[in-house]
């Protein structure tokens, strides 16, 4: 009985490069890229006045509207960064074999029909 799967016999991995750095530092590239827009956000709710005026409670709620994008668009490109590396991962691996499909015309084409 065969694996689904089989090694290709003789292939050799790849070395590791960039993927597995930036795969060990992406939980910090996402906690400190989340943490530093809100802190941001955070001092400037604390160094605004108790009661704001009309304009800066807008400028505000703007600010963290701003923030609030800056923070998802740093979510999506550190996922798509995560994305990569997994690929070029998979990819540097060990390569596999599957179970080969014969074609039944694949050693001679096939008559063409004439009109």
């Amino acid at each position: 009985m065969s694996r689904w799967l089989q090694q290709l016999p003789g292939f050799q991995r790849s070395a590791s490069g960039l993927e597995w750095v930036l795969w060990r530092r992406l939980p910090r590239i996402l906690g400190w890229g989340t943490a530093l827009p809100v802190l941001l956000a955070v001092g400037a709710h604390l160094s605004a006045p108790s009661e704001p005026s009309g304009e800066l409670a807008r400028e505000l709620l703007l600010f963290d509207y701003v923030i609030a994008g800056v923070v998802v668009l740093h979510w999506t490109l550190v996922l798509t960064l995560a994305i990569g590396c997994a690929i070029v991962m998979v990819m540097k691996g060990p390569a596999y074999v599957a179970d080969a499909y014969h074609l039944p015309d694949s050693d001679t084409p096939r008559p063409t029909p004439e009109p």
